[in-house]
């Protein structure tokens, strides 16, 4: 459980924070930010410290409870020294897991539900059915106002062709195909048969099943049989995380400038925060969402939507 918090207060937040990035960044790797943000990179892990108008936030992170201690111990250790003028209590939190983490919290994700549009009979009818027929499985839906989302960014990018990586039962491409432009077509990627075959009626009901051309196979091999050149308006990426940076990479040199990609699910259920997280497609997914921020070709944004979704636009 190798994530704490402390919150320091004090009223020289931001004296502080340089303070410690300045001595420390002859020692490990330390950056500050113009927006009051700075990151300390220890051998046994990483702090990050935000300056506010309630004191100096802290927040340690490492791969497990004995890297936490070191980290806590010398961020505080500097922090209390660098104090002449006032005492500094650093009360770190108790140990927790990413997985722990509330992401949305359950009245906040309640009330977003209730204002947003609310999906109509055909897309209430389907999650329905989408529980019934995958169970526990049923969660890989996007929810109904993130749903709203896709419709909204789809129309706001005047899409006309749409490309969707993970069907699952097939709402999420409802959402996009009913935001395109009347000429639009959505190519939408599964591996799964017995899924996306819940999904064909609906679209049938939706009326959008003659926008919708859906591709059993790998991705991967979908997205490269794609013309080489920018014809993608808008893509949403929502399959199996450790492949998330290929598809990335198969999409982005296709998306005409002021097209989007919407990544979901980039928090991973709050695992991508915590480093004692390591299998595959944790660690495709903390690459990404580093190499996106780095990404000349796009500008992005990520936003805590339900489990994270990061939106990309091409320059």
């Amino acid at each position: 459980m190798p994530i704490s918090t402390a919150l320091v207060t004090t009223d020289r937040p931001a004296r502080y924070l340089k303070q410690l990035v300045s001595h420390l960044g002859h020692k490990a790797t330390a950056q500050l930010t113009g927006d009051g943000r700075g990151t300390v990179q220890l051998v046994a892990g990483t702090c990050a410290l935000t300056a506010g108008s309630d004191g100096l936030s802290l927040i340690a992170t490492a791969t497990d409870t004995e890297g936490l201690a070191r980290v806590q111990d010398v961020v505080a250790r500097h922090l209390t020294r660098f104090a002449t003028q006032e005492v500094l209590n650093v009360d770190w939190s108790e140990p927790a897991a990413g997985e722990d983490l509330e992401i949305v919290d359950p009245v906040v994700g309640d009330y977003l539900l209730a204002h947003s549009t609310a999906p109509d009979d055909v897309l209430q009818e389907l999650a329905v059915t989408t529980r019934e027929a995958t169970g526990r499985a049923s969660t890989m839906q996007v929810s109904h106002d993130e749903g709203a989302l896709l419709t909204m960014l789809t129309r706001l990018v005047n899409a006309r062709f749409a490309v969707e990586v993970g069907t699952f039962t097939g709402y999420s491409a409802v959402c996009i195909a009913r935001g395109l432009a009347d000429d639009g077509r959505l190519l939408t990627c599964d591996i799964s048969d017995e899924w996306t075959s819940v999904a064909r009626p609906y679209w049938e009901r939706a009326g959008v099943a003659d926008r919708i051309e859906l591709t059993l196979g790998p991705a991967v091999d979908t997205l490269r049989a794609l013309p080489d050149e920018p014809v993608i308006d808008i893509a949403f990426i929502d399959a199996d995380k450790a492949n998330y940076p290929a598809y990335y990479e198969e999409i982005v040199p296709r998306l005409r400038p002021g097209g989007l990609v919407v990544l979901d699910n980039v928090f991973l259920a709050g695992r991508v925060f915590d480093p004692a997280y390591q299998e595959e497609h944790h660690l495709a997914m903390r690459r990404l969402n580093d190499a996106i921020v780095g990404d000349e070709r796009v500008e992005a944004v990520m936003l805590p939507v339900r489990d994270g979704v990061t939106l990309a636009r091409k320059r």
